[in-house]
């Protein structure tokens, strides 16, 4: 069987076809693999595990036939779902990976990411991922009222989609070269699969004389998109 691997689905109610297009990849696909790998922004925003969002509800019951067939699902966080906690996880059958991860994949040891600290020349993206990450911030945040976590989210994807409309940040928005060698050399991988810059591609490379690899996943917001390896 194979190993399944999806990333920036950006699930949200206000765009039900995706999310009837998760459920399908789940009965048609999933069921069937060795594993799932979800490699973050799985949410278009995720507020806190007391979340109200009905997208959240709907991706549980959709990973249900996964949990039913025994079949795991590992779970990485992204830029937009790095506040879901352990919690959620249990409900949803998740097991959380840290960012990176290294699994091993048909023998051949794999650098699994986000890959947004990929983007080491977007320096204001990359400032406010430090300060999110931080676990202070994210304690005062998830402490705020619920009505107030879900107008800083409204208020920050309206920032985002404003940022990546710019053409002068294209460049800005895509993996620096030398970040993603030094990963590749700090796990001792070869294989790099990630998401995040929506540019689906497979990158082939030589890194200190070894042919290396670089997957990178496609987006979800029109259709469904998966690697099996």
């Amino acid at each position: 069987m194979a190993t399944l691997f999806i990333s920036d689905l950006h699930l949200d109610a206000a765009r039900p076809h995706i999310l009837d297009a998760f459920d399908r990849f789940i009965l048609d696909e999933a069921v069937h693999a060795d594993a799932l790998y979800i490699l973050g922004d799985l949410f278009e925003a995720w507020i806190g595990d007391d979340s109200a969002d009905p997208a959240g509800q709907r991706f549980l019951a959709g990973l249900q036939p996964l949990r039913e067939a025994g079949r795991p699902c590992f779970f990485l966080h992204g830029n937009r779902d790095f506040l879901l906690g352990a919690g959620y996880a249990r409900r949803a059958g998740l097991t959380l990976l840290a960012d990176p991860a290294v699994v091993q994949i048909g023998g051949e040891r794999t650098l699994l990411m986000h890959g947004d600290t990929l983007c080491t020349d977007d320096h204001a993206y990359q400032a406010f991922r430090t300060q999110s990450r931080a676990p202070a911030w994210q304690r005062a945040f998830l402490a705020r009222p619920r009505d107030e976590r879900e107008a800083f989210a409204r208020q920050a994807r309206a920032e985002s989609r404003r940022y990546t409309t710019d053409a002068s940040h294209s460049a800005l928005m895509d993996v620096n070269d030398d970040a993603v060698r030094a990963a590749l050399r700090a796990h001792g991988c070869l294989r790099l699969i990630h998401g995040h810059t929506h540019r689906p591609a497979s990158h082939r490379f030589e890194l200190d004389g070894r042919p290396a690899q670089r997957i990178v996943l496609g987006d979800w917001y029109e259709q469904e998109s998966w690697l099996s390896l």
